[in-house]
C-alpha cells in the first residue's frame, strides 16, 4: 500500500502515542483528543493491517491505538 503524506502523519501519531482508535469494523481515529477528519484513510490503515486497538474493543469505545509489525515497516519505508 502507499501511503499519502496525510496517512504517514496519523502512522506517526499512533506510533508517538497520541493517536486513539474505536470498535467496530469502520473505526475511528482521535490525536490528541480530536476526531481525524479523513475516515477514508483511517478505515484504510486498519483494514490494510497498518493500526490496530491496543486492546479489545467494542463498538463506539476508544481505546489507545498502535502500529502493528506491518504498519511500523510501511512507515519505515516512506
Amino acid at each position: 500500500m502507499e501511503l499519502s503524506g496525510r496517512a504517514r502523519a496519523m502512522l506517526r501519531a499512533v506510533e508517538a502515542g497520541r493517536a486513539e482508535v474505536t470498535g467496530g469494523s469502520e473505526p475511528e481515529l482521535y490525536v490528541d483528543g480530536l476526531p481525524c477528519c479523513d475516515q477514508m484513510a483511517t478505515h484504510d490503515l486498519v483494514h490494510a493491517g497498518l493500526l490496530r486497538p491496543a486492546q479489545p474493543t467494542r463498538f463506539g469505545h476508544r481505546v489507545c491505538a498502535e502500529l502493528t509489525e506491518d504498519g511500523r515497516a510501511a512507515l519505515a519505508a516512506s
